[in-house]
Order: structure tokens, then sequence, then C-alpha cells
């Protein structure tokens, strides 16, 4: 089982393109808007020391942006 966090904001584009990707390959995730949760965001910051999103977090390994190859090679198969 894979453990999948998809840090996003309302307004991003490569958020959408993320969520997408997981879904079209059947990955459950769980979503975090650091928009509408912002100690979450802070936190995020404070894990990782980057304010993009979208941030992924697979297996507790980052992936920062829209990276699918990065994303795939943290997947337990």
């Amino acid at each position: 089982m894979n453990d999948i966090t998809v840090y996003t904001t309302n307004t991003c584009p490569y958020c959408v393109m993320m969520k997408n990707f997981l879904n079209d390959k059947g990955l459950p995730f769980k979503e975090v808007n650091v928009q509408q949760d912002p100690e979450a965001g802070r936190k995020l910051v404070e894990a990782t020391g980057q304010m993009g999103v979208p941030q992924t977090n697979v297996n507790g390994h980052w992936v920062l942006g829209f990276d699918p190859n990065t994303l795939m090679s943290y997947i337990k198969k």
C-alpha cells in the first residue's frame, strides 16, 4: 500500500494534473489544501523548504511540482 499525500492550492493547474495522474494510475491519495489549512502549509515549508505546489509525499519521499517520473520511482509495485 502506498502512502501518498498531495499538497495543493485552489488555483494550481499542476495540482490538478498531479491529481489526475494519480487517479489515472489508480493510486489513492490524500489531498491537503494549504489555502484552506494554513497550518499544514507552514508545516510543509518546514518539512521541504519549498513554498510551491504541488508537493507530493510518496512513502516518505518528497516530489516537487508535477513530476510523474520521480513520483513513480517511489511507488511500491
